[in-house]
This record gives structure tokens, sequence and C-alpha cells, in this order.
């Protein structure tokens, strides 16, 4: 194994999804790095300096929602959720304490595999090139600097409001943010309990950057928890 290989630290006491993790996370080029409890996934997360994190919230002695405060004190690394606990509030909950991602088990190693992509290429763009001003994605190409919008080199007219939400979703690609976290950043401490904006506004925007609104390829939803800026085919 390659120390150039990507850093994965898995934060999970079941045995044999950690077994599945290591076997199915080796064979496509990662390093891997188990730890069963809270606890010690904060010391392999400290030492090590991963790439990523996957992190069960059932864990014994420090939750994992826990986990994600106190790794968020001192790190941006990614971390993808991977819990049984399927209810939104759990998802909420840990998508708002700073998690990137969130799967319910069970899971195919496939849309995992996937996630990690999206969450690694993420965290590359954050530490690339912070001159970089120019956003492409699909047919959506946004330039920041001049704060102009082109879909299939078109360019559409958004108003203020619409323009500050996608560039929220913009820094955030592929990432979920919760209703929370957009009227945080978008509106302010102040709007946090109108959810109704964030509806609001990116229908508004489905409708001038989506050729069909009802089924978007670029601003999706994450139903009962929030919104993703990514590209589906």
């Amino acid at each position: 194994m390659s120390s150039t290989n990507p850093v994965i630290v898995i934060v999970e006491d079941d045995l044999q999804i950690c077994r599945f993790l290591r076997t199915s996370l080796s064979v496509h080029g990662f390093q891997v790095i188990e730890a069963g409890s809270g606890e010690r996934g904060l010391v392999e997360i400290g030492t090590r300096k991963p790439e990523l994190v996957i992190l069960d919230l059932g864990l014994p002695g420090m939750d994992g929602i826990e986990v994600i405060h106190k790794v968020r004190e001192w790190s941006a690394v990614p971390i993808i959720v991977l819990s049984a606990r399927s209810q939104e509030s759990n998802k909420i909950a840990a998508l708002d304490s700073g998690a990137d991602d969130y799967l319910t088990k069970p899971f195919s190693i496939g849309e995992l595999l996937a996630r990690i992509r999206v969450s690694l290429r993420h965290a590359a763009q954050l530490v690339g090139d912070s001159t970089e001003t120019i956003f492409c994605l699909g047919d959506l190409q946004v330039d920041l600097t001049c704060r102009k919008v082109f879909l299939d080199e078109q360019e559409i007219h958004l108003t203020p409001l619409e323009y500050r939400l996608l560039t929220v979703l913009i820094h955030h690609a592929g990432k979920v943010l919760t209703h929370r976290q957009l009227l945080l950043q978008v509106w302010g401490p102040t709007y946090v309990e109108h959810a109704h904006y964030v509806r609001i506004y990116m229908g508004q925007l489905r409708r001038k950057l989506e050729v069909d609104p009802t089924q978007p390829r670029y601003l999706l939803t994450e139903a009962g928890i929030g919104y993703r800026l990514a590209y589906r085919e």
C-alpha cells in the first residue's frame, strides 16, 4: 500500500461492517484505519490526518454527534455518517453538527464510493487555487467575480437573493445542506424558523436553471432534510 493512497478513518463498533468496509475500500485504493469507539476515533483522526472519515452514530461511550462536534472544533475533514438511524431528525442533527453526508444502513458499496468521491472532490476544491472564480457543473457556469450565471452559454438573470442562495450551494457543492444551514447562511439567524423561504427561492432557482424543474439535474432535494448542488445525468 502506497503512503500516497488516501487515508480513511472508519469509526464503527460493528466488526462485520468494519471488515466489509476495509476490504471494499482497500480494493479501491484507500488506506483504511479503524476505530471501535468515538474516543479512539478522535485519536486516530487527530494523529492520522485522514482525507475522509466514515462515522457511525451509535457508538459505545461517546455518541457520533459528539464526535462530529469535537472534530469540527479543529478540522474540516469530510465526514460521511453511516448509520442505522434512518429518522430525518437524526440526519438533520448530524448534518447541522457538521457532517458532510449521511448514508443509511443497509447501504451499497457503490453508493458509498460515489459519495466518497464527491466529498474528496469538494475538499480538493477548497484547498485548491483560491483565485479560481469560475464554477462549472454540467452546462451551468457561474462567474463568481462578475456575478454572472450562464446555462448552456445563455446568461440567466437571478435576483440578489437567488444568486446568494446559489453561491452558498456552490461553496458547498456536493454536500447536503439542511434547511437551517441555508437559512443561516443566506438570510441570517433571525430567519432559521422560516423554512418556507428556502422552498420558495429554490423553486424560483429551479424554474430558471432546470430544463424540467420537476426533474432537477442540479438542485437536488434530500427529502425532509435540505438540498444538494450536484449534477445528475
